[in-house]
This record gives C-alpha cells, structure tokens and sequence, in this order.
C-alpha cells in the first residue's frame, strides 16, 4: 500500500474504531511481543469469523482520546520487521502478519500490522492458546467459534481442488508412464494390459482418478507433477524431507512428483543386513533392517493421510535403529491399535480424492489391512513392533531395525504360533510400557513374562525350555543405565580410567549374544551419552583418552 492509500486506511479504521477485527494501542518499545502475539490470534481468528479480508494492529493511536498521538515501538527498521518472524515462531500453524507499515502523521510515527484471516478449517493458535474478541477485548477462542472454524472445510477435500493455470504439460512424463504401468498391474485380471497402453494421457488419468475431465488436481501434481511446478501447491511445500541422525547427519528433501519420490527417498536408508541366531541353530537368520514394503506403506499413509491444510512437509527421520516417520493433522478415524487386527475399515478419509488416486496407482490399500501388514511383516522377521504417537494436529510412527530385547526375539524365533495379541503385549513389555492386566495373566500363563509390576520382562522360561538357561542369562542384556553406574562408580573409586580399563571393566559383562564390535561400540555409546548428560569428560587426548567424573 502506499502512503496515501496508508493514511485513508488509518482514517477509516479510527472513523469506525475498535471492533473484532481492529485494534489501537499507543504502545512504547517495551510492548511485550507475547501480547502482540495473542492480539495476532484473535484478530486473524475474528477475521475469517467475520469474512473480512483481514485485521488490523495499529500502533501509535490513543484508546482513551481516539486520536494520533505516535509510538516508539522497536524504530529501527530491521528490529521492526524481525517482529513477522517471532510471530511465526510462536503462532500455531505457522503464519505471521502480511505486512508491517510506517508512516508519519503530523510527524508522529504510526505501525500499522496487516493480519491475514485464519485459514478456512484452521484457528491460529498464540504458544499453544487459541484466542478471540469479546466486543474489543481479547479472550479466549470460546468453543462455539472454535467449532464454527474447524467446521468451514469439513466437506471439502483440499486434494480433490482443480489447480488453475495447471495443464497435462505440468506433469512428470516418466511418472506418468508408471502411473500407466502401476494402473495395468491393479487392473490386469479386468483390463488387458494392451488396453491400457493404448490410451492417451487423458483419458488414463481420467480412469485412474487423478485428473477430472482432463482437468488437473491437486492430487494429480502432488503424485505426478514436475518438480519445477511445486509453485502451483503453494503455500504448501509438496515436500517430503529425509533426514539422517545419530554419529553422521544429513537430509534431503524430495518433491513432486511423489509417486517416484518415496523409492528415491527409500534408497537413502541404510538398509543392512541383521543376523539374528536362534537357539540350536548354528546359522543365523539373516533379515533386511528394514523391510521395503513396510518403508513404503508408513511413507504411503503420510502422504494420504496427511492435512494438507496446515502447510507442512512430511518428514523421515533415520535414526541409528529405527525410522520416523511424522504427517501433519491428527489420526482421521479411530486409533492405529484399531487396525492392527484388520477388522476394522475406515468409513471415510481426510483425503478421499488422493487415497482414490493412490489406491488406483497400487500405492496403497484401502480397506485399513496396511496397518496390520506392516506389523505381521515386523513379527515375521522377529523385529519389534511398529509404535504410534498421536496428537491433535500430527501422527509420529515409528519401525524399528534392530533388536530391543533379545529375549523377545528369541521367544518369536522359537514360537512361531503366537497368536498377534500376545506378540503385541510382548512388544510392550520389552519396551517398558505399560500393558492390560488381563494381557500379563495370559503371557504369564504361557511363562512368556517374569517379574512384578511395574518390572515385567520376557521370560527366561522360553529358553529353560530347550535346556539354556545359562545360554540365556548370558545373553540377556542389563540396560545402559547399569553400564553407565559401572563406569560412575569405578570413576569414583580410582579417579580416572583409560579406554581400556573401562572395555576390561565392562567387556564380560556385556551380552554374548554381541560380538566384539558391537561390545566395542556398545562401550563407546555408553561413554558418549555420560559425556554428553555431563556425567563425565575426557582430560586425556581423542587418541588416548583418559576419562574423569565430573563434580
């Protein structure tokens, strides 16, 4: 806007004054920028509450007199400005003021900040509080607005929306050719293969739900746009990022079109082999660390059940032993444990356009068996079990590629009838969390669990029962925090201690179901987490460590 176009609009705003979707203050430097923040919410949840384009935030206007009176509010420019990216930060999603203005009046300094309305469907939220105008005072977002918000899209599916301007030449050639070939094999037992590859663009789109009457979906850029074309999704960031943790870091992140993207991002995994060792068998059982079909299912469901209306990215997280992954927006119907079984169906989808789509692209199911797949795939390759993490506005999942409790590995290698209840309830107690009494009387009476609540643990009893007993208490490993006041303790008593003396401390002690590299590595995992807790630091060299207790 310009200076003239500034000072009509400040005339209008004090001619009609305060109401829901404006606010003056007079305000000096020291206005607190959690207040501005609140005022933020309100005004941008009133806004789209009202339809008004948006609200305003004006410094430098007196409540009490009505009229211009100035404001020494953060002058200088770059500290001004900052103030959008602290807004950001805290407002939830993340969004912050379309413009901040200056201008003077008479010689007396006025900022005036452009609020944008909340999103159709989304409330902003100020560090976790949604709030609102009461007459032209701040409070709380009653649940009555919060509701008429959250109500504006509930029948509109954001992935079904046609992209203006977007044509058949903004998609990906090579992913349309897979697109062909991954409708011919979900189809072939009632199209003929031939069939399908006669047909032109157009019309296979048309028949796999992707485009509408030739006519370019969300969903059909999101699955087989050119990368360069992302800009048609914004503000979204059609984006899914890959990111590796642990002693190396690194991330990637990978656009459109997704349908070739999540193998792409599946060859960044570190994806070694495993040797498990079953009990009486003197070749080991060797398993992927992570199994394909899994990695593919869990990143197919971001993408499906993703909210896209909340502008996020999907993201990856490779860790040393397992992989997260997190989508934005909440689990849409029901909870994950109610698909494990597989006999529990989804009525409806966030996204029913894109999960059409991706189910005709043989992407992903759509009767909810992929849940349970995923966790009969994980018992078959005697790893542990999936884990879920729910909140209001995202889903973490989680699959591991490594062994937790060796016990529990052991017990599905040598058990092989267990029914997935009890593997569930087993999953559980290796991890400590808690499990149904009802669960624990049943494992105990099939002498898969020992112990007392709250210390559950796999039974001994599976490997008593071929006679390994002592096999079994050697390999049984203690927890790191053990190890850890080994090392505490020895530290205490003598001062200090070399590497070695710390490997000759705890070498037999760890499990002989590791070898001598993992022990090694075990050892120096232990060292680094009591360095980096602050429990210990080296006042030796990297080449000859000489390790101390701190005080």
């Amino acid at each position: 806007m310009t200076p003239d176009a500034l000072r009509l609009k400040l005339t209008e705003l004090i001619d009609t004054w305060e109401n829901e979707v404006v606010e003056f203050k007079e305000a000096t430097d020291s206005y607190s920028t959690s207040t501005i923040g609140k005022y933020f919410s309100a005004l941008s949840n009133e806004a789209n509450l009202k339809d008004a384009d948006g609200g305003w935030l004006v410094f430098g206007v007196s409540d009490a007199s009505r009229t211009v009176v100035g404001t020494t509010y953060r002058p200088e420019p770059g500290r001004l400005q900052s103030l959008k990216q602290q807004i950001a930060e805290g407002a939830d999603p993340a969004t912050t003021f379309r413009q901040i203005h200056e201008l003077e009046i008479d010689g007396k300094r006025i900022v005036m900040m452009e609020i944008p309305p909340a999103p159709r469907g989304i409330p902003i939220a100020w560090q976790g509080h949604y709030y609102a105008r009461s007459g032209e005072s701040l409070s709380p977002l009653n649940l009555a607005k919060l509701d008429e918000i959250r109500a504006q899209t509930l029948q509109t599916d954001w992935s079904a929306q046609l992209v203006e301007g977007a044509t058949l030449d903004d998609l990906d050639p090579v992913a349309v050719e897979r697109a062909r070939s991954d409708f011919a094999l979900k189809h072939q037992n009632r199209i003929s293969p031939e069939e399908v590859r006669s047909w032109s663009v157009a019309t296979l789109l048309d028949r796999a739900k992707v485009t509408q009457r030739g006519q370019v979906t969300r969903a059909a850029l999101l699955l087989l746009g050119r990368a360069e074309r992302a800009y048609l999704l914004s503000p979204h960031p059609a984006q899914i990022t890959w990111k590796l943790v642990g002693q190396e870091n690194a991330y990637e992140h990978f656009g459109p079109p997704f349908l070739l993207a999540t193998s792409q991002l599946y060859q960044r995994i570190r994806n070694i082999q495993l040797r498990l060792l079953p009990d009486d068998e003197l070749l080991p059982h060797e398993v992927s660390k992570y199994d394909q079909k899994v990695v593919l299912e869990a990143l197919h469901n971001c993408i499906a059940h993703q909210d896209y209306r909340l502008n996020q990215r999907v993201i990856v997280t490779e860790k040393p032993d397992r992989l997260v992954f997190e989508n934005a927006g909440r689990f849409f119907e029901g909870a994950p444990e109610d698909y494990v079984r597989g006999d529990k169906s989804p009525r409806g989808y966030r996204n029913p356009y894109l999960v059409q789509a991706m189910v005709e692209l043989n992407m992903i199911d759509q009767m909810g068996y992929g849940i349970q797949q995923m966790y009969e795939t994980q018992r078959r390759r005697y790893l542990p079990m999936p884990d879920y993490e729910v909140s209001d506005d995202a889903v973490e999942m989680t699959i591991y590629g490594g062994v937790v409790d060796p016990a529990y590995t052991r017990v599905l290698m040598e058990n092989g009838g267990l029914q997935l209840v009890d593997v569930l309830a087993l999953d559980r107690v290796q991890k400590g969390l808690e499990v149904p009494y009802s669960a624990i009387q049943a494992l105990k009476r099939k002498g898969l669990v020992e112990g007392r609540k709250p210390r559950f643990r796999v039974s001994a009893a599976v490997a008593a029962a071929s006679s390994k007993q002592a096999e079994y208490i050697k390999t049984r490993a203690f927890d790191d925090q053990h190890y850890a006041d080994l090392v505490l303790q020895y530290l205490s008593k003598f001062g200090s201690a070399s590497r070695k003396e710390i490997d000759e401390l705890l070498w037999n002690k760890l499990s002989d179901a590791l070898d001598n590299t993992q022990k090694k590595s075990k050892i120096g995992n232990i060292l680094t987490k009591l360095r980096a807790a602050g429990r210990i630091f080296n006042a030796g060299s990297k080449a000859a460590p000489e390790w101390k207790a701190r005080e």
